[in-house]
């Protein structure tokens, strides 16, 4: 039932440039859905046997940073301002659970359903563009998982520095569901975020943009980084912005010095690799040297050989076709 579409056209023949009906296209495309969709149901399920440990995963760098271990009465006393992560509603702890379960399913069977996707994409593409595919997939799975890897980190300094705006003697109810609804948003920013240099990198080796355009955005580019690391942080307070900029700005210069190299290879590769489809090559104005081959003179025709092309063309007055008029 899940055969490939591919493989069952097989035996007809197969197409060298990976081409195929479209009745077979949708059911490739319906086959690997449904082994990606089983990948995500089973991982969620196994999530759901380990819920507890997954959500004190979770929940456990905020918990010990602001957590209030000895209750609200104690830190007030010592001056110190703490949360409590609760859960309202009887349905509550149901509907978490399975938001974890889901959230850990889609993330852990990542790699099943990107693989489903690269092989519906991969037969559509030339040689070079899988090469150029697969390192970019390489390179873009641990550029997400370092940027999800820094929010987790930096989750527990965010909410200790937005808890000491809490005014002194009072206590903070975290519920769970949102708490969760700000680590999602988090790791999802942050790991999306760090695919914008790979992004960049794609582009530049498409031929559409330069290192040297890049570098000449490198304002405008620092000023959108610092915008959109304010809007998209759930959190909003500046030490997460802080920490969502400064690495992507680390990575977007680093990108430029990737295309920098690229255009440099490209250009020894093919010196007009650089100029735009409107745009001109340069034209060398030296001037070449000219051969110096002599060309030999035309041989002489004998009497008889003038006589034997003039009776040839019609003429024997010996005036070579034409009249005294002409």
């Amino acid at each position: 039932m899940l055969k490939s579409a591919r493989k069952q056209g097989s035996s007809h023949g197969k197409d060298p440039e990976g081409r195929m009906p479209l009745a077979d296209h949708l059911r490739e495309l319906r086959n690997r859905l449904l082994k990606s969709v089983l990948a995500v149901l089973v991982v969620t399920i196994v999530a759901m046997v380990f819920y507890q440990q997954i959500a004190d995963f979770l929940m456990g760098p905020v918990r010990d940073a602001v957590g209030c271990t000895e209750g609200f009465g104690e830190a007030a006393k010592d001056g110190e301002t703490c949360a409590e992560i609760t859960i309202n509603g009887l349905i509550a702890p149901f509907t978490i659970m399975l938001k974890v379960a889901l959230t850990t399913g889609v993330v852990a069977a990542s790699p099943v359903w990107l693989y489903q996707l690269w092989g519906f994409l991969a037969p559509g593409l030339h040689k070079s563009e899988k090469k150029y595919a697969r390192s970019f997939v390489a390179a873009g799975v641990p550029l997400f998982v370092g940027g999800a890897c820094l929010a987790y980190i930096l989750l527990p300094a965010a909410a200790r520095t937005l808890l000491d705006f809490s005014p002194e003697g009072t206590g903070n109810l975290i519920p769970l569901d949102d708490f969760l609804d700000i680590v999602t948003r988090l790791v999802i920013v942050f790991g999306l975020a760090f695919e914008l240099p790979l992004l960049l990198v794609m582009l530049n080796f498409g031929g559409i943009l330069t290192g040297k355009r890049l570098l000449g955005w490198w304002r405008v580019m620092v000023l959108c980084i610092t915008i959109f690391s304010a809007v998209a942080t759930p959190t909003g307070d500046p030490l997460t912005m802080l920490a969502l900029a400064a690495p992507i700005v680390v990575l977007y210069f680093a990108a430029v010095g990737i295309c920098f190299f690229n255009d440099r290879r490209r250009a020894h590769n093919d010196p007009y690799a650089g100029l735009d489809d409107d745009e001109a090559s340069s034209l060398d104005h030296r001037p070449e040297s000219i051969g110096t081959d002599t060309v030999p003179p035309p041989r002489g025709l004998s009497e008889d050989e003038q006589g034997r092309r003039r009776r040839d063309d019609g003429d024997d007055s010996g005036t070579g076709g034409y009249d005294d008029a002409t």
